[in-house]
């Protein structure tokens, strides 16, 4: 056939590396009691090696789609309990049914996104996040806000600015 007679010259590999700001901020939302959860579709050795860059799981436990599919409800809820979790290779029925799960368990769930896949997962949560520059329509007509910045520490911002806001409401209230 046409490949017969080729030699091999060269290997071209790309890197999209997570933003230089995004450690700093799985470590704020750490310290202020918020959970970071890694649910992607990309595959789990992508995932895992992102999670350990941005310092959010070194150890974690990963989940994939087809693993995920099998699971019952209970199963479920006894993964989501493990300090380092990350879900990969994971579709759209799978992402809703996660964030269902954390409601279920009692935990206000906010749910970032940015494709048509992401968007029954960004309307079930408690706040869904979309990203407004690199999202599809769908992902941003399903979230109760949309990113401008397509930026993971804007989110920490909002939530520091958020509890000060109730904070202060609290205190005047109070008063």
């Amino acid at each position: 056939s046409e490949e017969r007679g080729m030699v091999l010259t060269g290997l071209v590999g790309l890197e999209d590396p997570p933003r230089a700001e995004v450690t700093d901020a799985v470590a704020r939302c750490a310290a202020a009691g918020i959970r970071t959860i890694m649910v992607t579709g990309d595959h789990p050795h992508t995932a895992k090696a992102i999670a350990r860059a941005i310092g959010l799981a070194q150890q974690p436990v990963i989940v994939g789609g087809t693993e995920l599919q099998r699971m019952s409800q209970i199963q479920l809820q006894l993964a989501l309990d493990a300090p380092e979790i990350i879900f990969a290779r994971v579709g759209a029925d799978q992402k809703l049914r996660i964030v269902q799960a954390l409601k279920s368990a009692g935990e206000v769930v906010a749910m970032t996104g940015d494709g048509v896949n992401d968007a029954p997962a960004l309307k079930a949560a408690h706040v869904g996040v979309a990203m407004g520059g690199r999202g599809t329509d769908v992902a941003r007509e399903a979230a109760s806000i949309v990113l401008l910045d397509d930026n993971f520490a804007s989110i920490v911002g909002a939530v520091r600015l958020g509890r000060r806001i109730f904070d202060n409401l609290r205190k005047s209230m109070s008063y």
